[in-house]
């Protein structure tokens, strides 16, 4: 204990000294450091929830641009979320309303349909504190895995420590169906019917502490607060407890096996010829008929699925859904793509037949709307690679892309090696106008003296202009003896030339002093 308490003194000496670097002085703890003045106002933002009027049309607007397909599933959303802040509007502003129960929601659909980016969206567009977790990382004890009460504190931190903002957060609990417990056991299932127990609170209304018991950092924090004495000048204690009236609940999971729960109860409720028409054929129909006592027999407590009165049921994404959300969507992967590939100065574009072929390849892979990523991922991988390191700045994906990336990679780099074969050929070109300008001599490469030249300026790795000044420096004082020997005033450079401008131009100066000879690679080139 001794030794403890004086690591203690020797821990708040250091902090108060501002010893373990910016932001972790005493200051960090509530308390001014001497001499350290006033401190800075801090600007009160302001609050969304109060000034929330949007209607559930809008709100379907928002998520319109967003989330593809899912009609009723966003209607449904828009509705309940718009009664449920225009009533927390209201209850900020002091007027009760005993009669309201809150809307907390349970969304029903296979994985990758979009159930988190519509919820997500949601608070995006509210602009209030979002947390999701898994439901599988909780136990009823919170030893083992995950306290419940864990998700409201994060919220808090989401919040910057506010908890007026915290108090109407969203918190989004996937997996919800994976804590259902098994039929077969009577016992006490510490990872399922414990934690709907805990969640249960939480939905209703409880006060959760803004510390975990088992959060020593949180409380180390709390014994320094009360060691210095105080709190920074101007600003409240920080609150201890947490209200999750207002908070609302969004739980979603796949619930794989409920369908033959609800296809046996309509089976058994129907009568006679009535059983074939009771029963629809298509799987997301027959989920949207599921009642309390499906989630029930499925192996949720009465009062936890009672606590969630908004069902909503999403639908498998169609080929045409997937098709929809990478050209339609403002989340698209296909943005991200235009973005990374931007990065290296590559501009992307997609043909529809090539996001049509990326669609109908996701859906092969079963998993919604993360199947995109997937594919995407498997075709444009390789062009990721390669291209940021070649001069290719644009390329299009198509169908043929889609279905044979390797191909047509290799189809664009050749085609883009030819064109820059060109460019620099280019290059070669306008050395040969440029001095014909400067001097009173006319020059042009012949086919295969272009061609040599820019192999040997890439050799070189040099530039095709600064190749060929370097090169032919002295081409002009050789052709000039050789125009004021012959009178000749156009000359073709051979690819010997290319290859030996000196030699060449000696044999060819020699050859010029001979009576009435030119010099062989003066004459007329051949038509062939």
């Amino acid at each position: 204990m001794d030794e403890f308490q004086k690591a203690l003194e020797e821990f708040r000496r250091k902090m108060m000294a501002g010893g373990f670097g910016p932001g972790l002085g005493a200051e960090a703890f509530g308390e001014d450091r001497a001499g350290s003045g006033e401190q800075p106002a801090e600007e009160e933002k302001p609050d969304p929830i109060e000034e929330f009027n949007l209607t559930p049309r809008e709100v379907k607007a928002y998520l319109d641009r967003f989330v593809i397909g899912q009609e009723e599933a966003k209607k449904v959303l828009s509705v309940a979320l718009c009664d449920h802040y225009h009533h927390v509007r209201l209850a900020l502003k002091g007027k009760k309303q005993p009669n309201y129960a809150k809307q907390n929601v349970l969304l029903v659909g296979p994985t990758g349909v979009g159930k988190t980016y519509l919820i997500r969206s949601l608070a995006d567009l509210i602009g209030v504190p979002f947390v999701k977790a898994d439901a599988t990382k909780f136990s009823e004890t919170g030893y083992v895995g995950a306290d419940v009460e864990d998700l409201v504190r994060e919220l808090l931190r989401r919040a910057d420590d506010n908890v007026k903002r915290a108090e109407y957060g969203i918190v989004y609990i996937d997996e919800i169906d994976k804590i259902a417990s098994s039929p077969q056991n009577s016992g006490r299932d510490v990872s399922g019917r414990g934690v709907q127990s805990n969640l249960l609170k939480l939905m209703e209304e409880t006060e959760v502490s803004a510390r975990s018991p088992n959060d020593i950092a949180g409380q180390l924090r709390a014994m320094m607060q009360q060691s210095f004495g105080g709190r920074r000048a101007g600003r409240p204690a920080a609150p201890e407890m947490i209200n999750t009236k207002h908070i609302l609940f969004v739980v979603s999971g796949a619930f794989h096996g409920l369908r033959e729960i609800v296809q046996r109860r309509l089976r058994s409720s129907a009568i006679g010829f009535a059983a074939s028409a009771a029963e629809p054929a298509d799987e997301t129909a027959l989920l949207s008929q599921a009642q309390t006592k499906d989630f029930i027999d499925y192996g949720f407590e009465p009062e936890f699925i009672g606590r969630l009165p908004v069902r909503v049921f999403c639908h498998p994404l169609t080929v045409e859904d997937l098709f929809r959300i990478l050209r339609d969507s403002e989340g698209s992967i296909i943005r991200q793509i235009e973005e990374t590939m931007a990065a290296y100065g590559i501009q992307v574009s997609f043909r529809e037949d090539g996001l049509r072929r990326i669609a109908e390849l996701a859906a092969e892979e079963q998993t919604g709307a993360r199947g995109l990523m997937t594919v995407c991922e498997r075709v444009l991988r390789e062009f990721k690679f390669e291209l940021p390191s070649t001069q290719i700045r644009q390329f299009v994906v198509t169908r043929e892309v889609t279905d044979r990336p390797l191909e047509a990679l290799q189809r664009i780099r050749e085609e883009q090696a030819v064109e820059q074969r060109a460019v620099l050929r280019h290059f070669v070109d306008e050395f040969a106008e440029r001095f014909s300008k400067e001097h009173e001599i006319r020059i042009r490469f012949a086919e295969d003296a272009a061609e040599r030249a820019v192999e040997l300026a890439a050799e070189a790795g040099k530039p095709v202009r600064e190749f060929c000044a370097e090169r032919f420096q002295d081409l002009y004082f050789g052709l000039k003896l050789v125009s004021k020997n012959t009178g000749q005033t156009e000359f073709e450079i051979t690819r010997s030339m290319v290859e030996a401008p000196d030699q060449e131009l000696s044999r060819l100066v020699v050859q010029s002093y001979r009576e009435g000879e030119k010099p062989e690679f003066a004459q007329p080139r051949s038509q062939g």
